[in-house]
């Protein structure tokens, strides 16, 4: 029988060899940190549905993007729980909002060193947990919506924000958004638009920590149908006609093909955001001894990376950071 002359083996048989053929590498500089922000607490409070992760007061929120930022993580994105909340979600472009405060602390203390990100939506905001302006009958009114999402986007950029990501999925927003900064004198603000935002069941946790869970209804008619693989393109090139510096697909392990399809359609920086309930999944399956938790964590963010994301988002940022520091 003969051998065969390719012998893929060879680069496998130790450690160092398989490093030196590693085709994705995973590094702290190509992560996200996402960050709850709570107005009127003066200490962390622990997240139930998130092991690990908790509604930061403000000088918790400095000493957790400290350690980022010492860890070497690309960024943060900030997202803000007010005290008050309206049917407009007024607090979300108001000048001293919590996350307008958040803003200018981590510009204080870091200046160019943290690349700070601002999620733009209302959902947070509003009384009723939609992501835009209701009207009568109780649907989202879209061009009202990204007038608000356009007024919080110049309230951001500021209070110092480097990027404005608006997530809202309301058509239009990204073109509305980048006029508006370019008028009040923020042409240098970036936009990562949340392009293939899915209607996904992995948000829960997040809604929990956020307290963004809609008071009725659902979000399925503005965010996308998880079965849908070419609306995720138009929405991609759509956002990038519009102005987009870079776009993002959400969640990443359920819609990794996604991730791929966005790779081939671009060649602006992808992110990928690794959302609270696949974080949830990754955390009950290490606890119930299913597997290795830093293996899993490591495998997934890498497979993500492997399907193109240059970027990804994950609550393991810090966790991540400093594992691959003792790899190093």
């Amino acid at each position: 029988m003969p051998f065969p002359l390719d012998r893929p083996r060879r680069l496998r048989r130790t450690p160092q060899l398989r490093r030196l053929v590693r085709e994705t590498r995973l590094r702290p500089e190509d992560l996200i940190h996402p960050a709850f922000v709570r107005e009127e607490v003066d200490e962390p409070v622990a997240i139930a549905a998130m092991p690990g992760q908790f509604q930061e007061s403000h000088d918790s929120l400095v000493r957790a993007v400290d350690d980022a930022v010492r860890l070497g993580i690309g960024a943060v994105i900030l997202f803000g729980i007010p005290a008050t909340k309206d049917a407009q979600g007024s607090q979300a472009w108001a000048d001293h909002g919590v996350v307008q405060t958040a803003i200018r602390r981590l510009r204080h203390e870091h200046g160019d060193a943290c690349v700070v990100i601002a999620d733009c939506c209302l959902d947070e905001y509003t009384d009723h947990g939609h992501c835009g302006v209701l009207r009568e009958d109780g649907s989202v009114d879209n061009d009202a919506t990204i007038e608000l999402y356009a007024r919080t986007a110049v309230s951001q950029a500021a209070a110092g924000a480097d990027i404005i990501a608006p997530s809202g999925m309301m058509d239009g927003q990204v073109a509305a958004i980048r006029e508006a900064l370019d008028e009040a004198g923020f042409e240098e603000t970036a936009i990562l638009a949340y392009s293939a935002k899915y209607a996904t069941v992995m948000y829960g946790p997040f809604r929990s920590a956020a307290d963004s869970a809609p008071r009725h209804g659902d979000r399925r008619s503005y965010q996308m149908d998880v079965a849908n693989s070419r609306e995720a393109m138009r929405e991609t090139l759509l956002d990038i006609e519009e102005g987009a510096d870079m776009v993002m697909v959400k969640p990443a392990l359920t819609a990794l093909d996604i991730v791929s399809r966005v790779r081939d359609q671009t060649d602006l920086p992808l992110a990928a955001y690794c959302v609270s309930g696949e974080y949830a999944m990754l955390e009950a399956g290490a606890a119930a001894g299913a597997f290795d938790r830093r293996a899993a964590v490591l495998e997934t963010l890498t497979a993500i990376r492997r399907a193109g994301a240059d970027l990804v988002l994950t609550y393991h940022a810090r966790d991540v950071a400093r594992w691959l520091a003792e790899e190093a």
